[in-house]
């Protein structure tokens, strides 16, 4: 009997996940391209881009979302000089990026303690974390947009060193609003 309970019980957790489909912003390198991406947000044109990619995703929302912004992307290409195995920039570069909710609103934590920039990607450390941001920003905004109470983001940067503690500067708070 206590097994057949074990069973229901196990069977009604697989079948209790949801699975939704989503739109996940992700920072894009464009290298091994011909193209600059002009990021309005950040003012810069960039051989980077954030874009937008459908993702069937299940666990703790919003969490998961902020944590699907780095998850590996082989871009489909029709041409078969282009050989970037990964367009993802936080992968690329190392960097973790993570969430919890909290009773203050959705705490992310950007770590750049392993950050390390390939030298086929033209870009800053400061470069690469504003895109992040931006990433970050738009993946939430499209999640929040149904959403009848404000979202409180708060974004900070951990794992820096003596090098690269300029970066701190790119902590952010925002309040995501309910739309009309």
């Amino acid at each position: 009997m206590k097994t057949i309970l074990i069973a229901l019980f196990l069977c009604t957790r697989i079948f209790a996940s949801t699975i939704s489909v989503i739109s996940i912003h992700e920072p894009i390198s464009l290298h091994g391209t011909d193209v600059d991406g002009m990021i309005a947000d950040t003012g810069e044109a960039l051989q980077a881009t954030v874009m937008a990619r459908p993702m069937a995703l299940t666990g703790a929302f919003p969490e998961i979302l902020v944590e699907s912004i780095r998850t590996p992307h082989k871009l489909p290409t029709n041409n078969p000089n282009y050989k970037v195995e990964e367009a993802n920039l936080l992968v690329l570069c190392n960097v973790d990026i993570g969430a919890e909710l909290t009773d203050a609103g959705v705490l992310v934590k950007l770590d750049v303690s392993k950050l390390s920039i390939p030298l086929e990607v033209d870009l800053t450390s400061r470069q690469l974390l504003k895109l992040s941001l931006v990433a970050l920003r738009r993946t939430l905004e499209e999640y929040h947009r149904p959403q009848t109470e404000p979202l409180n983001v708060i974004v900070t940067i951990t794992g820096t060193s003596e090098n690269n503690a300029s970066l701190l500067d790119l902590q952010v708070n925002f309040t995501l609003e309910e739309q009309p």
